[in-house]
Parts: structure tokens; C-alpha cells; sequence
């Protein structure tokens, strides 16, 4: 590739074409107008127009790209914008542009016909850089792959010789864990993949149907105030702990932050954002604080990886739970009596299911997560019509689709519960669901890259501080209220993880437990963007670097 780069620079510099009209846009891209003849001798490079335009490339096999946009000459034009992500540069030419220097990340690209200074045309694509191509890229063969692995874990399960090893590690974690070391090798790529997406779209709302179809509505509420007083608990951790984390680093460390240390607390905004309601919420806070893209590229890796590595110490404290309590002096017996109960219930009612059965079942999932997606597609786009009065009163996840996806779901399991198809949790209806999940927990551990915090360390250290004052706070009150370590967990994971994990860290203590992580994490929803506003501003009122 050097030798290529160098052949450009040489021809567009005999051609007139080099550095006379090379331009640099941000810190690192630059940008060369190039004539048909000079394309013509590039031996290589990737070439984006509006219909081949933009998608998801690796850095390590294409770093050149060629951007065409001929196709807009239809109307007369005096200059040219092109903007890369928020940048601009003006150009009195429409010839095809050279990019070089782009880095990994997400990109957007427009090329913007001007006349009278007034835009006539435009084209817009977006580009989603990779640094390294993982050793395996097909989706089919990384399926099978977390599918071994969770075959392997279940199965050692049941040896002799691992009972001793499981009574340490859960075998949930492992289910999340195993993925991310073959992420962090790079032998599979998260980022590349769009399996977690399959998974979280269609495998996790079929899973809450099932997990609700035997739901017991009466035992959950039961359960009491105290579910409530830790999920509101771990959202003022996440209020408080982002200014305190932020408070500890300016005064110790200010310079470990990098130059950006005064634009900082407008990244972690979008964190704040994700950590109390999710990706609506987060997307809300980027938008309402104008968090530039370096600095938001930045704050999403340090979200996924501190919150999978909370989370992957929860699934931990689901092992020892009965030590936990202890310790805590909790008062756990209406969730066992929970447990008990549909326990009780699914032995009541078991039976051997047969093909028929198990044809249902599946029917019963995938048909809800239909009937679910064919909902969030009408209400969302409708809510998106009045998207700045529900940002005004902080019910933007209201305009998510994913949030009336997972609601829908939800709504649909419970309503199914009234009905006789609540015996088919006697064939194994959780059973199915909670098969759906472990596949989510196996996608959801290919986005987390152990190697990813020596990158920006100092971002790091705020975002576990932040995590810290967020759990330390949710043991102290749970100490203080006798809350069993199943409400921190499902508490703290209803507000960090949303809806995607909540039900995960819930179902590891008992599959009838899952809809409870659910519906704290709608709550998650609906307070999440105000929460992280107030964040943000606390945040804002630090002074950090100079």
C-alpha cells in the first residue's frame, strides 16, 4: 500500500493535482480533487458513490478512498461543500475526491451543491471504518461458533470433574466471557458482525414472550418496594457518580484526559445517557450537549467496555448470591417463594414435548416478536413527529423503536399468560426463551475487546470510578433496606444495560425472574434522558484541564 500512496503523490503532483490542491479536513484526512486521467492510473483504491456508497470497511486492506458524485451535475452550480462528519471544505469543482488519512470510527460523508450560496443538490453516505480485519468474517461461522462454545459450557456443566470449577465461575459468565477473549484476539469481530443485532431484534423479544408467557404477576409484586428503592438507587449512582468520577480525575489527573480534558464532560453526557435509559437516550445526549464525533467515538467504547466488564461481575455474584445475602442480612424469602412457585408450577404441568409442541412454542416467540415489531413500526415513526416536545420533557426514548419493541414483546407475553397457552411452559417454553438468551449473552461478549482500555486510559479510569460509586452506592443501601443481591444486580443492570441484558443478569437467578428485569428496564427508559441531562450538567460545572 505505501508503494500505491507514493505513486498518487508523485502522478498527482506532475499532473498539478498534488499539493495545490490537497487539503486537510480534521486532524488527520486529506482531501485531492482528482481529473479522469489521473484516476485512471490508481492501481488501487475504494471507490464510494451514492449507489455503491458507503458501508463497513477494514483500514488494514483499504485505506484509500475515491469519492464520485458526477451523478449531481443536473443542475447549474458555483461551488462545492464537502463535509466530512462535521468539518467542512469548499471546492469551485466536482471532480471526484481522494481521501486519505480517515481513521477508524463511524463517518459521515456529503458532497452539497451550492448556487447563490444556497444548496441545489446533495449526496450523503456513511462509512464505518474497521482498524484490523478479524480472522473470521463470515456470520455463519461465528454462529456456529458461540453455539459450540455454549454447548461446551453446558455440557461440562454436567461432568464431575467441573463441579468445583462451577461453584466458582458461573457457567453464565463464561457464556459471555469466552466470546469476548475471541473478540479481544481478533479471531471474530463484534463490531463486524451483525449478529448481536439479530439477537437483540428478533432472538430477545421472542425470549420475553416465552419468559412471560407463565409470568405470575400477583408473586412479582410481591417482591415489593424494595426492587424499586434499588433500581432508583442505581440511577442516582450513575447521576452522582459521573461528576464525583469526573471531580476525583481533575483534581489527581487532569492531563491523563488528553487534550479534549475540557470538551470532556460532553462525551460522557452520551455515556450518562446509555447508562441510565440506553441508545435513544444516548443519541438525545449527543444531540442536546453537540458532542463533536471524535470525542463520541471515543465515549461509546468506553460505555460498552466498562458496562460489559460491570456486567460480567454481576454474572459472577450470581454464583456466590447466598454469600452475598448473607453478608447483606437480606430478606430474600419473597423471591424464593417467587421461585418456588413457578417452580412448582412448571413441575405441575411438565410433560415430554413433542414436535407438535415445540412447533407451538416457537410459533408462540416468533409470532409475538411479529406482532411486536409490526407495532414499534407504526409507533415510533409517529412519536418521531413530535420528537422535540418529547425531548423537551425528557421522553425521547419514546421515539426508539427498540423501546417499543421490547414494551410490545413484553405486553404481548403477559396478555398470552391470561390465555391456555400459559400451559406450554410445561413443554419447555422458558426453557426455549432462556436458549435465546444465552445466544444474546454470546453476541452481546463479542463486543467487548479486553485490549480496548489501553487506548484511552485516562476515559477509562472515570468510566470505572463512575461504575465504582454506582455499586458502592447500590450495597450501602442495600445493606441499609436488607435487599437481596438479586435487586443490586437486576437494579443496576435495568439502568447500564437496558433491556437487552437486564433480563439476562435476572434469568441467571431463576427463569421466572427475567420479565422483573424487563420492567425496571422500561423504567430505565422513561427517566433516562432527564437523569443524564442532570448529569451532564453537574459535569459541566467541573473545570478540568485548562
Amino acid at each position: 500500500m505505501k508503494h500505491i500512496l507514493f505513486f498518487i503523490i508523485f502522478f498527482a503532483t506532475l499532473t498539478g493535482f498534488g499539493n495545490k490542491e490537497t487539503q486537510k479536513i480534521g486532524s488527520t484526512v486529506s482531501i485531492t480533487p482528482l481529473a479522469e486521467q489521473t484516476i485512471s492510473t490508481l492501481e488501487s483504491y475504494t471507490l464510494i458513490t451514492n449507489s455503491q456508497g458507503g458501508g463497513t470497511y477494514f483500514l488494514d486492506e483499504t485505506n484509500v478512498f475515491l469519492i464520485d458524485y458526477h451523478f449531481l451535475i443536473n443542475k447549474q452550480y458555483e461551488s462545492v461543500l464537502f463535509i466530512l462528519n462535521s468539518d467542512t471544505l469548499q471546492f469551485n469543482t466536482l471532480k471526484p475526491f481522494l481521501l486519505e488519512g480517515i481513521t477508524k470510527g463511524e463517518h459521515d460523508i456529503k458532497v452539497v451543491l451550492l448556487q447563490n450560496n444556497q444548496p441545489v443538490n446533495q449526496a450523503k453516505v456513511g462509512l464505518h471504518l474497521i482498524e484490523k480485519a478479524p480472522l473470521i468474517k463470515n456470520d455463519a461461522v461465528v454462529l456456529g461458533i458461540l453455539i459450540l462454545i455454549l454447548g461446551g459450557i453446558f455440557y461440562s456443566e454436567t461432568l464431575s470433574s467441573f463441579q468445583g470449577f462451577y461453584k466458582v465461575i458461573p457457567g453464565l459468565l463464561l457464556c459471555y466471557f469466552i466470546p469476548a477473549v475471541f473478540n479481544s484476539l481478533n479471531i471474530i469481530s463484534g463490531e463486524y458482525s451483525k449478529l448481536y443485532f439479530v439477537a437483540s431484534r428478533y432472538l430477545l423479544p421472542a425470549s420475553l414472550v416465552l419468559l412471560c408467557l407463565s409470568i405470575d404477576l400477583k408473586g412479582i409484586a410481591k417482591l415489593g418496594w424494595r426492587a424499586l428503592v434499588m433500581f432508583f438507587t442505581g440511577t442516582l449512582g450513575i447521576i452522582i457518580g459521573g461528576p464525583i468520577a469526573l471531580l476525583i480525575i481533575a483534581s489527581i489527573a487532569p492531563d491523563i484526559l488528553g487534550a479534549d480534558a475540557g470538551e470532556v464532560w460532553r462525551g460522557l453526557a452520551t455515556v450518562a445517557g446509555s447508562w441510565i435509559g440506553g441508545g435513544a437516550n444516548q443519541t438525545a445526549m449527543k444531540e442536546i450537549f453537540e458532542t463533536p464525533n471524535d470525542i463520541f467515538s471515543k465515549m461509546v467504547v468506553v460505555d460498552v467496555i466498562v458496562a460489559n466488564v460491570w456486567m460480567a461481575i454481576l454474572l459472577y455474584g450470581t454464583g456466590i448470591s447466598n454469600k452475598i445475602d448473607q453478608r447483606l442480612k437480606a430478606d430474600s424469602s419473597a423471591i424464593n417463594a417467587l421461585k418456588d412457585k413457578m417452580e412448582t408450577l412448571a413441575k405441575k404441568i411438565a410433560k415430554i414435548p413433542s414436535t407438535t409442541d415445540l412447533m407451538i412454542i416457537a410459533a408462540i416467540g416468533l409470532t409475538g416478536t411479529g406482532l411486536a415489531h409490526f407495532g414499534a413500526d407504526i409507533i415510533a415513526p409517529l412519536l418521531k413527529e413530535s420528537k422535540d416536545f418529547l425531548a423537551s420533557i425528557g421522553l425521547s426514548s419514546l421515539t426508539s423503536g427498540f423501546f417499543w419493541l421490547i414494551v410490545l414483546a413484553t405486553l404481548i407475553g403477559v396478555g398470552m399468560s391470561f390465555t391456555s397457552l400459559r400451559n406450554y411452559e410445561g413443554a419447555g417454553a422458558s426453557k426455549v426463551g432462556s436458549l435465546f438468551l444465552y445466544v444474546l449473552v454470546a453476541t452481546i461478549g463479542t463486543h467487548m475487546d479486553i485490549f480496548a482500555i489501553a487506548e484511552s486510559p485516562g476515559l477509562f479510569l472515570v468510566g470505572f470510578i463512575w461504575m465504582s460509586i454506582h455499586a458502592i452506592l447500590m450495597l450501602v443501601v442495600a445493606k441499609l433496606i436488607k435487599a437481596p443481591f438479586f435487586f443490586v444486580a437486576v437494579g443496576s443492570q435495568a439502568n447500564v444495560g437496558g433491556a437487552a441484558s437486564a433480563p439476562v443478569v435476572a434469568s441467571a437467578f431463576s427463569p421466572s425472574l427475567a420479565p422483573v428485569g424487563v420492567l425496571l428496564a422500561v423504567m430505565g427508559y422513561a427517566v433516562g434522558t432527564g437523569g443524564a441531562w442532570l448529569c451532564a450538567v453537574l459535569m459541566q460545572s467541573i473545570q478540568v484541564g485548562g
